[in-house]
């Protein structure tokens, strides 16, 4: 399951760094851009214009964040509260070229706690990425990334077998992919291949050992789509993934090969509606005797809703196989079903919600967990300069089973101010 985030920026497209531009695609059967959501629709007057040099453009920007957590230990009882302030300076660069496009990426986030100084951290990202364009309909992209990361208290993987953990858990996780599109007329096809690395840090205590975790994931796989109109296009895809547990520790080796193979379809089939399908089949494999295979209907889907130009309501679920830290359990079938809505009050102002829950089913263990998390957020942009945004984030865990984990309520208000330049 993956972990959800409550930052406040992350709700506004407005301010979000640039992302390298799309090969030009004119006349293609796979563009899906008939309709605009409120998060992608270009408000100019509030855009960052940049900062020239030669064939790029630099946009730096720095966001304050200032929350208040109501239980910052992710516990059920004799909750801890805090204030909590995060800066979080950042430089995104972007090519201006007709052909081809480069861009890097550089931030850092800053965190630190009022009262409970053991729980201040900080993250950091550095990353760059290129796209080829070999000719119309047909690209090579490429992307390699470093993080410095810190796992949120409430997350399902926090903690270890003793409990929860002296200091947060931080991680340096570098990524890195090669994508290649080719297009012909009305079939296209991707293959893909992407890389990860997790390297945990330390406790200091072999109580709270989190080397075990350090682990390479590997994946790659192909996907063939068949336009059988302008806004509509049928699919297959397969995907492998190879992962490997650096430990020698039997007990924690959950070292496995996998794949899902689907068949989906996307569509952009009128002014009202968009989205993305697919459903297929999923295994994985361990290479411990002791661990079971796992294996099931692999589900991920995306609707977008557009009942009028100023509010986009999105549903999304997914059902995949996921790691696991629990004790005697390789890993565990996350379902996930979720929905959004944004609306768009103002030209500059923003509102936004969402709601997700999940249940996260553990092989070999008694052990299920429940989470519903609900988000909302107010943005409200002064110019193409200054943002502000206010948000709150609610967040429940049920755990229940022999081998149970937490379970606890969890509420953030954050507010936040976003500078660009």
């Amino acid at each position: 399951m993956r972990i959800l985030t409550c930052s406040a920026i992350a709700a506004c497209m407005a301010l979000t760094a640039p992302q390298l531009a799309q090969a030009q695609d004119l006349g293609s059967n796979f563009k899906r851009d008939k309709n605009v959501s409120v998060r992608q629709r270009p408000r100019p007057d509030y855009e960052a214009t940049g900062q020239k040099a030669g064939g790029f453009t630099l946009y730096p920007r720095v966001t304050v964040d200032f929350e208040h957590n109501d239980n910052i230990y992710a516990v059920a009882t004799a909750k801890t509260d805090d204030n909590i302030w995060r800066v979080k300076p950042e430089l995104a660069v972007r090519s201006d070229w007709s052909r081809h496009a480069l861009g890097f990426f550089a931030g850092g986030n800053v965190i630190r706690y009022s009262d409970k100084g053991t729980e201040d951290t900080e993250e950091y990202t550095l990353s760059a990425n290129g796209r080829l364009d070999v000719a119309r309909g047909s690209n090579i992209t490429a992307s390699g990334q470093y993080q410095r990361l810190t796992e949120p208290r409430t997350s399902i993987t926090a903690g270890s077998p003793a409990g929860a953990t002296p200091k947060p858990v931080q991680y340096d996780l570098v990524t890195s992919s090669l994508v290649g599109t080719k297009e012909f007329n009305r079939l296209r096809v991707t293959a893909r291949l992407d890389d990860k690395d997790f390297n945990y840090k330390d406790q200091g205590s072999p109580l709270f050992n989190q080397n075990t975790r350090d682990r390479n994931e590997l994946s790659y796989g192909a996907k063939a789509e068949y336009a059988v109109s302008p806004d509509t296009a049928l699919y297959v895809s397969a995907t492998g993934n190879k992962k490997d547990y650096d430990t020698n520790l039997a007990a924690f080796d959950r070292s496995s090969d996998g794949y899902v193979l689907g068949v989906g379809a996307n569509f952009d089939v009128s002014e009202l509606v968009r989205g993305d399908l697919q459903v297929g089949y999923m295994k994985q494999s361990y290479d411990r005797a002791a661990f079971k295979d796992i294996d099931g209907v692999n589900v991920l889907g995306r609707l977008e809703w557009f009942p009028t130009q100023l509010t986009t309501v999105g549903v999304n679920g997914s059902r995949t196989i996921e790691e696991s830290v629990a004790p005697g359990s390789p890993g565990f079938v996350s379902s996930n079903i979720g929905a959004s809505i944004d609306h768009e009050l103002l030209r500059n102002v923003l509102l936004s919600a969402s709601y997700t829950h999940g249940k996260d089913e553990y092989e070999q263990i008694a052990r299920d967990d429940k989470r519903d998390n609900f988000a909302a957020t107010a943005t409200y942009l002064l110019n193409r300069r200054v943002g502000l945004f206010l948000t709150y984030n609610y967040l429940k865990q049920d755990s229940t089973g022999a081998a149970k984990g937490a379970s606890f309520k969890d509420n953030k208000l954050i507010a936040s101010v976003a500078l660009q330049f």
